[in-house]
C-alpha cells in the first residue's frame, strides 16, 4: 500500500507525453482479436486495466507478441476464432474491460465467467446483462445478474439483434450491444438519449465494418468481417492529459504543452468546461490518427472563475469530474456540478468521495445527488487524503496538492497503476 507524497509546485512546465488512451487501447486489443489477419498497435497503455483485456484475449485463444510493452502485434482470428477460456478472465479493477468483453461473449457459442477485483464486484451490471439477455446470452450473477461474477452462456449463432433504447448514455453499455450485435442476425441498434463517447464506431470504420450513425441511434448490421488496417496508432488519453491540464491552470508560473492528445469531440468536454472557467488553452497541430482526431494541448496558468457543469457537457466529461472538482476548488465563486449521478457507481462513490477529501485541504463542499458545490479558494491546505481504491481520486488530490500550502500525502496511490503508469514521474517532472 504505497504513498504519494506531494509538495508545493513552483509552476508546471515544459512538454509531456502520456501513455495512450485508456478507452482506444481496451477496443483495439478486442476488435484485433477478431479481425481476419493480425494487427499492430502503437500505443498501447500498459496500465493493469488495460493489461487484463489483453489477457483475456489470450485466454480466448488469441495470439498477443509483446504484452507487457506499448507495441503489441494480435493475430486475430476472425469473428467466430475465439475459444473457450480454460479458467475465470479475471479484469481486475476495469468496468471497461469486463462490460465489453461480456458482450463479445454474449455472441459466442461457448461457456465463460468474468469476475474482478472487490471494487469491481460492487459496480452494477444490470445495464448490460439485461439487454444482453435480450439478445441470446444466458447471463447469472450475484443479485440476479445484478453483480459480477457473470457466467455466461453465449447465443452463439442464435444471437438476436435488438433495438435498445438506453436510460442513460453509456459508451460501455452502447459497446457491448454493438459488439455482440457483430454476431446477430439483422441489425442491431442502439438509442441513447445523449451522444457517449464514440469510440467503437470509429474503430468499426477503422476495421472496415459498416456501421450506422444517426444523432444519439447507432446500427450494425451482424455478421461482418474486420478486416486489419494494418496499424492502429493510439493517442494519448485525453483523460490522463486532463490532470495536467488542471495542473497548470492552478499553478501559478504554469506553461505546460501536452503532445499528441487524443481530442474526439465526444470526450473534450474537460476542455469545453476548463474554458468556460477562463482557462488559458489552445490546441495546436491538429490532425487524424486511425479514424481519431489528435492535437498537442498547450494550457498556461490563469485565475479561473466558477462555472456550472451540467447538461450536455456530463457524458463528456464523465471521468474528469473529480479533477474539475479541483479546478473549482480554486476557482473565484461556487461552481455547481449537477446531472452526475453515474459517478456514485465508478470505482468508489465519486462525489462522496472528492467531497470528503477536498473538504481535508479546507474548500467547502456542498454534496448534492447527483452532483457538488464547491466555493473556491486561492490556496488549500496540505492533507492527509485517501484513494478509496480509486485512481481518479488518487490523481486528483495530487494534483491538488501541487497548489496547497504544505505537504500533501495521498493513502494506497497504487491504484493510480490501474490507468496511468508512470504519472508520478511525469508530475515530477513537469512541476519540480
Amino acid at each position: 500500500m504505497s504513498d504519494l507524497v506531494i509538495k508545493p509546485s513552483g509552476g508546471v512546465k515544459g512538454e509531456v507525453v502520456l501513455p495512450g488512451d485508456k478507452s482506444i487501447s481496451h477496443r483495439s486489443v478486442l476488435f484485433a482479436s477478431i479481425a481476419d489477419g493480425d494487427t499492430t498497435i502503437n500505443g498501447f497503455l500498459t496500465g493493469e486495466d488495460t493489461l487484463n483485456t489483453a489477457r483475456a484475449v489470450q485466454s480466448l485463444g488469441i495470439t498477443v507478441d509483446g504484452l507487457g510493452s506499448s507495441h503489441l502485434v494480435v493475430r486475430g482470428k476472425g469473428l467466430d476464432g475465439l475459444s473457450e477460456p480454460a479458467s475465470v478472465l479475471d479484469l481486475g479493477n476495469s468496468g471497461t474491460g469486463m462490460r465489453l468483453i461480456a458482450g463479445l461473449l454474449a455472441g459466442q457459442d461457448f461457456f465463460s465467467i468474468l469476475t474482478g477485483d472487490q471494487y469491481l464486484r460492487k459496480r452494477p451490471m444490470a445495464r448490460i446483462v439485461e439487454p444482453l439477455r435480450m439478445m441470446g446470452a444466458a447471463i447469472e450473477g450475484r443479485s440476479g445478474g445484478r453483480l459480477a461474477p457473470l457466467a455466461i452462456r453465449g447465443g452463439g449463432r442464435r444471437t438476436k439483434a435488438i433495438d435498445f433504447n438506453g436510460p442513460v448514455a453509456s459508451a460501455q453499455v452502447k459497446s457491448a450491444l454493438l459488439l455482440a450485435g457483430l454476431y446477430a442476425d439483422g441489425v442491431t441498434t442502439v438509442q441513447e438519449p445523449s451522444k457517449s463517447r464514440d469510440h467503437t464506431e470509429r474503430m468499426f470504420s477503422f476495421f472496415g465494418v459498416d456501421i450506422r450513425v444517426e444523432g444519439t441511434k447507432v446500427s450494425v448490421k451482424g455478421r461482418q468481417a474486420l478486416r486489419p488496417k494494418g496499424v492502429v496508432e493510439i493517442p494519448a488519453d485525453i483523460s490522463s492529459a486532463a490532470f495536467f491540464m488542471v495542473a497548470a491552470c492552478i499553478v501559478p508560473g504554469s506553461d505546460l504543452l501536452i503532445r499528441n492528445v487524443g481530442v474526439n469531440p465526444t470526450r473534450t468536454g474537460v476542455i469545453d468546461v476548463l474554458s468556460a472557467m477562463g482557462a488559458d488553452i489552445a490546441l495546436e497541430s491538429r490532425r487524424e490518427q486511425a479514424g481519431e482526431p489528435v492535437a498537442d494541448i498547450r494550457v498556461r496558468y490563469r485565475k479561473l472563475r466558477a462555472t456550472e457543469v451540467s447538461g450536455e457537457v456530463i457524458p463528456r466529461a464523465i471521468d474528469e469530474i473529480p479533477v474539475l472538482s479541483v479546478a473549482a476548488a480554486f476557482a473565484e465563486g461556487t461552481t455547481v456540478i449537477r446531472d452526475a449521478a453515474e459517478l456514485r457507481v465508478k470505482e468508489s462513490d465519486r462525489i462522496a468521495t472528492m467531497a470528503a477529501e477536498l473538504a481535508k485541504t479546507g474548500v467547502l463542499v456542498r454534496e448534492l445527488p447527483d452532483g457538488m458545490e464547491i466555493t473556491g479558494r486561492d490556496r488549500l491546505k496540505g492533507a492527509v487524503c485517501e484513494s478509496h481504491g480509486d485512481h481518479r481520486i488518487a490523481m486528483s488530490m495530487a494534483i491538488a496538492g501541487l497548489a496547497a500550502d504544505n505537504e500533501t500525502v495521498i493513502r494506497d496511490a497504487a491504484w493510480i497503476d490501474t490507468s496511468f503508469p508512470g504519472f508520478e514521474r511525469l508530475l515530477r517532472q513537469s512541476a519540480y
